[in-house]
């Protein structure tokens, strides 16, 4: 990873990828002002499980066809899907080796109130940081950059469906016995499992920035 700043979009329990960005950069800056769009990390997570990969997929205030802005986009609570996230976490990771030391640093991001998807992925950056150790100074952009200068644009890490050519070395997951290894799932997968040993596998892993 080059030196300087390196541009991203917030996301759900972001990909181990783009933790690896993160925690390679010596300078974040978090995009703040692009348009709003589906299917990507902003509002999903992919777990290992049971039956393979799971998604856990915040649900989102949609208005027909009006175009919104990301840090203005409200999420749908009639649907516990916090509760429904967290027992699926449970469920996956509870016999995991870290899930016990680091659950109940997390549990509150599961159980307090969210209006604002981007502000709690904003939230959960700082979390996830913490706990992986990765004191990586940010800040937000204060435009929408369309070709930004003078910095690294890592904004693709958001599309789930973008293959960065990161080549990711096998760690035991759960499951792993029956399903095989799962390559770039939430770092909480990591996290859980690797537990202290998650930031060298992030500060090891090939970008290709």
């Amino acid at each position: 990873m080059p030196k300087g700043t390196v541009l991203i979009h917030p996301a759900y329990f972001p990909s181990i990828a783009q933790m690896a960005i993160v925690a390679q950069a010596s300078d974040i800056a978090i995009e703040a002002d692009d348009n709003y769009q589906k299917q990507t990390y902003r509002n999903r997570s992919y777990i290992s499980h049971t039956q393979g990969v799971l998604l856990l997929n915040v649900p989102i205030l949609h208005t027909k066809g009006v175009r919104k802005k990301y840090k203005d986009v409200g999420v749908e609570n009639d649907f516990p899907w916090q509760s429904h996230h967290w027992k699926s976490l449970q469920s996956a990771y509870r016999t995991s080796p870290y899930f016990e030391y680091y659950e109940d640093e997390i549990v509150h991001l599961f159980k307090e109130p969210v209006t604002s998807l981007f502000e709690h992925n904003i939230t959960i950056h700082k979390v996830i940081c913490e706990l992986l150790g990765i004191d990586t100074p940010w800040h937000f952009t204060e435009e929408y950059l369309k070709n930004p200068t003078n910095m690294v644009d890592a904004r693709e890490s958001i599309n789930a469906k973008v293959d960065l050519g990161i080549p990711f070395p096998s760690y035991i997951q759960v499951f792993s016995d029956r399903n095989g290894f799962y390559p770039n799932l939430s770092i909480l997968d990591l996290l859980f499992t690797e537990g202290p040993n998650a930031i060298s596998y992030l500060e090891k892993l090939k970008l290709p920035y």
